[in-house]
């Protein structure tokens, strides 16, 4: 059935295309990809050049075969099945057939950079992301289409509630319900574009379209006064040049005049540099040109590619032999290619006789080096890349002494940059910052501009799918910019700024107006108004006649219902918020809105300064912010998930430092902790570095510890219901149809307030404040200063910054110290880590100064003292005097205190230095001070400089030279300061040894028992004990005299006694005993040596009879008994 086109369709794709404007249109309804066709169809009768090509996005399913044969064979199938005649003709089928379509997955997106299309069409709303958007749109050229596919629905307002699949990353076991908020605001905006229709499947026009009353432009109107002054310098300056080889015939194919004047830096940089008369030796003419940078930026679209081709053309011209040209991908460089080949043709070359064109034989998306699998093969035509292989090299013998290469390379084989005289990067923000510092040299790549054999051309974007390219302009340029020279650059109307000095000179060139479209674009400004690309970096103090003290400022709470409602008021607050992000951050992307807007459990806070209500017309204004923070609420996770996710070695998504923290210590009761991440927080470019975000960040802080909040005043809920303010809006949506609805924007009474005091809203239950970031030495000292203690470091550094994540934590202010013992225990074992782990590959390109500033966040910490006082009260790792011979023997400790005498080299203890840093920064050598009760230590100090050398060559094992470079320190001094340090460890090491001598001496105070030689019964006699003497000495021998006349009295006494005894009977009778055996033995053994070997004891035998014997013992019982006998024992046998 035909019906007449609404001509409101018709008329909005011709005024685009004679204005070399876009247009877009949302095509709501599940058949509307057959409208896709007559949309087309339009678009090819507005333009006058060929069949526009076509950019296909989608997620996964196409919805149909895009294989001619497939599509043959369901011809068939469905002719045999009686569903479809034969000679029946499908215009889609016909449209996929003849037109130039090039099919790309969502995930495959970043393939698409640098190629230029007619028409867009993207489909699968609920799988696009901001990235996605920003990077997908600024494909299409000025008078092309975007068409987005909608699914059939009854009101648009049903997206406002619609999942994305993005919103999957964005759920923890915690956290709310998600609330697509960006789904609002980008129907919000696209209602609001001028260039915009909403069209059902049939080609109605929806009344939610601003664009419905669009009329016809007039047959003659111009592009105004602005276009034409640049038409007229562009048309000068390549009057001026006419005749200059080679910049007049390639500055004829610039398109503006921003364009005209970035090829003609470039090309000076080349034809100064090699003129011949600047240098008689011709290996030195291209010297100066070999230690040039240029950077080019801009916006996409403005055609930094195609100036690049360009540049490359003159360089082919001035000689360069070895060029190298690396991208994300080598399809990103179709423009650059292209170019350069119009550039060549310009200049009088040809193809076949002067150059050949070699091309991939496989895919290089994957990152893969194309040299070594090229093909020759003709040269790419514009006009489509769909299974088209991307140039790899160009290889040029217009000279045949003379050997000429342009190589593509991938990023990462940077090695092969050995012999090059040009490297070209294009689409530098896409490739991540250590890939392009390790492309521009290997001191580059350590920190050091001054790098480099080769001139290094640089192309990047700052307004884009990239966020805003931050990380060139604030980290890789900036450093290039203070090495190259330290005078100030000088700018031009065209933004260009030259300084020169030093080993390499700095160019840097930018590009404002639009060549791909035509300049106020409607698309181009709704994009940088949704996703807030444009936003200039403008600098606090501007819009302040004095700036506040920052103890006047004050943190608010943000309403995200009211900041992403497409309000007005909002909007501008939003972008004054997002100019802080683009001024503080260099990780920015558009994905980041999104998260902002739709993650649960995250919040905003703003610092604002002191409000006013002296001058009532500022009264009204909303005032500019000072600091922005951004926080996640994490933990509170269930102690069966965590069991669950540590048994398989897993981790679910989001909760960052919960995970984190409980995967690095194995830990399970850290996740069941409630607590807060700060995502982000930005200060304005003109007010870093006076104390704002210290000032929010410690105003969050007490807000968390329940400081602000009053209970006793009334406090609004923290999560308001929107569904109070939207009940009558929902009522409204049941009974409007899509052709009937009016979308807008809520009205202010409708929505909460926009900012909301912390005294006025209930406190989240946190137990910790987390933050993890990219470790840098300003960074960590901002957080160190607000009472952060790192936990973890990761052992990589990022493929994005090249800088390695640390996480730090800290407690609340309300949190007691026994609440907060847990922090200690992590932050001490982390220090025994990292003690260890410095002195490994890529901690030890950390800088002394940075892994010293490390050490003392952890050491500084209250909590930290606490466990390191424990310890040294008879903990574990006390360095005791019994300790200390395990760890250092004698020799090893007369060789640190002979070095500190300055009598050896510093290399004969150097085997002790990472035992000796060990134990000073693990706080061992430290004295406790048993005497208080406070637990307190008694540190051994080191001055800043003498702890960074001990920790850079004792723990990094670093050389006295690297240390030197480090510190920019003479190496004399360097040694004169380890001597120092080693003499006061010495001397430390020295009172350990003396506490375990005073330990095993006898105290004074205590009873010694003294040892006895007296005699074998000493052992029973009373022992002598210390004492006072009591006594003079003349009465000690006066009373010893006393007892020695006793004694002699005594002994006296008993020789008296024995005298008076009778002892004759014991008289030895010499006539009856035999001494002549005796006295023979005893001549024997006065005449032999060897005396101990004989019987000393000798015997003499005693001649008497037993008559004798009876007779005197007769006679003596007689004359003593008195004459009685004696019985006598006898057997009875006897008697008998």
């Amino acid at each position: 059935m035909r019906k007449q086109l609404d001509p409101r369709i018709p008329i909005l794709v011709n005024n685009n295309v004679t204005k070399k404007y876009r247009s877009f249109i949302v095509l709501v309804g599940d058949k509307g990809r057959d409208q896709i066709v007559n949309l087309h169809f339009l678009l090819s009768q507005a333009r006058v050049s060929a069949r526009p090509s076509v950019l296909w996005c989608y997620k996964k399913d196409l919805g149909f075969t895009t294989h001619r044969k497939k599509r043959e064979a369901k011809i068939k199938r469905d002719v045999k099945r009686g569903i479809r005649e034969p000679n029946d003709q499908d215009p889609f089928e016909i449209f996929v057939t003849v037109t130039d379509i090039r099919y790309t997955y969502y995930k495959e997106s970043h393939k698409i950079l640098g190629h230029t299309y007619g028409m867009l069409v993207l489909q699968d709303f609920e799988a696009l992301t901001p990235n996605l958007l920003a990077r997908t749109v600024e494909t299409v050229e000025g008078g092309g289409l975007v068409i987005l596919l909608l699914k059939s629905m009854n009101s648009l307002r049903q997206l406002y509630t619609m999942g994305m699949d993005v919103h999957a990353r964005y759920r923890t076991e915690s956290s709310g319900e998600v609330k697509p908020r960006f789904n609002e605001r980008f129907i919000l905006s696209l209602a609001a574009c001028p260039d915009c229709l909403f069209l059902d499947d049939e080609l109605n026009v929806l009344p939610l379209s601003r664009g419905k009353d669009i009329e016809l432009l007039p047959e003659h109107n111009g592009k105004g006064s602005t276009k034409s002054q640049e038409d007229v310098e562009l048309k000068e300056l390549k009057a001026s040049l006419e005749g200059t080889i080679p910049a007049g015939p390639l500055v004829t194919l610039a398109k503006t005049t921003d364009q005209a004047r970035a090829l003609l830096t470039f090309v000076h940089s080349l034809i100064t540099s090699s003129d011949p008369s600047s240098s008689s030796n011709p290996n030195s003419s291209l010297s100066s040109a070999l230690n040039t940078t240029t950077t080019l930026l801009a916006a996409r679209g403005r055609g930094k590619s195609s100036a690049l081709g360009l540049a490359l053309a003159a360089a082919v011209h001035a000689g360069y032999a070895n060029i190298f040209l690396t991208s994300p991908a080598p399809d990103n460089l179709q423009t650059v290619w292209e170019f350069l080949f119009k550039g060549l043709d310009a200049l009088g070359w040809e193809e076949h006789l002067d150059y050949d064109i070699l091309q991939a034989t496989h895919d290089l998306s994957s990152f893969s080096n194309g040299a070594d699998e090229a093909s020759e093969s003709g040269r790419i035509s514009s006009k489509g890349d769909g299974g088209k292989k991307p140039i790899v090299r160009v290889n040029i013998f217009r000279n045949p002494t003379h050997r000429q290469t342009i190589q593509y390379i991938d990023p990462r084989d940077a090695h092969v940059l050995g012999q090059a005289e040009l490297l070209v990067i294009d689409e530098a923000a896409a490739i991540p910052l250590p890939v392009v510092r390790n492309l521009l040299g290997p001191a580059m790549a350590k920190g050091n501009a001054s790098a480099g054999g080769y001139a290094v051309w640089l192309a990047s974007t700052v307004n884009g799918y990239e966020g805003t390219g931050r990380s060139l302009s604030l980290k890789l340029i900036q450093q290039l910019r203070e090495n190259s020279s330290s005078s100030l650059p000088t700018k031009g109307d065209n933004g260009k700024g030259k300084s020169g000095g030093g080993n390499r000179t700095l160019d840097e060139v930018k590009l404002s107006t639009p060549i791909r479209y035509a300049l106020g674009d409607e698309v181009e400004k709704w994009l940088n108004t949704l996703l807030c690309l444009d936003i200039s970096s403008s600098s606090a103090p501007s819009h302040f006649l004095t700036l506040p003290h920052p103890s006047l400022c004050t943190l608010y709470h943000i309403n995200r219902d009211t900041l992403f409602s497409f309000h007005p008021a909002s909007e501008v607050f939003l972008q004054r918020i997002m100019s802080l992000y683009v001024a503080s951050h260099y990780k920015n992307q558009p994905n980041d809105l999104q998260l902002m807007s739709d993650a649960p459990g995250h919040e905003l806070f703003v610092l604002l300064p002191p409000l006013t209500t002296e001058n009532k017309e500022d009264a009204d204004v909303l005032p500019y912010p000072l600091a922005v923070i951004q926080v996640a609420f994490e933990g509170r996770i269930s102690r069966e998930s965590i069991l669950s996710s540590l048994s398989r070695g897993l981790r679910a998504g989001g909760d960052l430092i919960p995970w984190l923290i409980t995967q690095q210590y194995q830990e399970t009761k850290f996740a069941e902790l409630s607590g807060g991440r700060v995502v982000r927080i930005a200060v304005g470019e003109g007010v870093s570095g006076m104390g704002y975000g210290s000032r929010a960040i410690n105003c969050l802080n007490a807000y968390y510890s329940g400081e602000y909040f009053n209970l006793d005043e009334p406090g609004t809920e923290n999560d308001a219901n929107p569904s109070a303010h939207s009940g009558t809006r929902e009522d409204d949506s049941k009974k409007a149809t899509l052709h009937t609805e009016k979308i807008t924007v809520r009205e202010a009474s409708a929505m909460p307030p926009l900012l909301q005091r912390l005294s006025e809203r209930r406190p989240e239950k946190l137990d910790y404040l987390g933050v993890s970031y990219g470790l840098t030495s300003s960074l960590l000292r901002f957080w160190k200063r607000l009472s952060f203690v790192p936990l973890y470091v990761r052992h990589t550094p990022s493929d994005l910054t090249g800088e390695h994540t640390c996480v730090m934590v800290r407690g609340s202010n309300s949190s007691t110290d026994l609440e907060m013992e847990w922090l200690g225990e992590f932050a001490a074992d982390f220090r025994t880590r990292l003690l260890t782990l410095l002195s490994f590959p890529k901690f030890r390109d950390f800088g002394s100064v940075l892994g010293l500033s490390v050490l003392e966040a952890i050491n500084n910490n209250p909590s930290v003292k606490a466990v390191d006082a424990r310890e040294l009260q008879g903990g574990a790792k006390a360095l005791t005097p019994a300790l200390l011979p395990s760890l250092l023997t004698p020799f090893d400790l007369k060789r640190l205190e002979s070095y500190g005498n300055n009598q050896l080299d510093y290399h004969v203890i150097l085997d002790l230095l990472p035992l000796v840093a060990t134990l000073f920064f693990q706080r061992r050598m430290n004295q406790s001070k048993s005497s208080e009760t406070s637990g307190e230590l008694k540190s051994l100090s080191l001055s800043a400089v003498q702890s960074a050398i001990l920790l850079g060559m004792g723990l990094q094992r670093k050389s006295v030279e690297e240390i030197e470079t480090e510190l920019s320190l003479p190496v004399s001094q360097i040694l004169a300061m380890l001597v120092k340090l080693i003499l006061k460890v010495t001397k430390r090491l020295v009172d350990i040894q003396k506490e375990g001598i005073t330990q095993s001496m006898p105290d004074r105070s205590a009873v010694v028992a003294l040892p006895s030689n007296d005699g074998p019964g000493s052992a029973s006699n009373a022992v002598e004990t210390w004492g006072n003497v009591s006594t003079t000495v003349q009465a000690e021998l006066e009373a010893a005299g006393e007892e020695e006349k006793e004694a002699m009295k005594k002994r006296e006494r008993q020789r008296e006694m024995i005298n008076s005894l009778d002892l004759r009977k014991y008289a030895i009778d010499r006539s009856s005993m035999d001494w002549s055996t005796a006295e023979t033995q005893v001549t024997k053994i006065a005449g032999t040596a060897n005396k101990k070997a004989l019987q000393t004891v000798v015997s003499v035998k005693t001649f008497s009879s037993n008559t004798s014997k009876r007779k005197a013992s007769d006679e003596t019982g007689d004359d003593a008994g008195g004459g009685v006998k004696k019985p006598t024992r006898r057997g009875k046998k006897a008697k008998q």
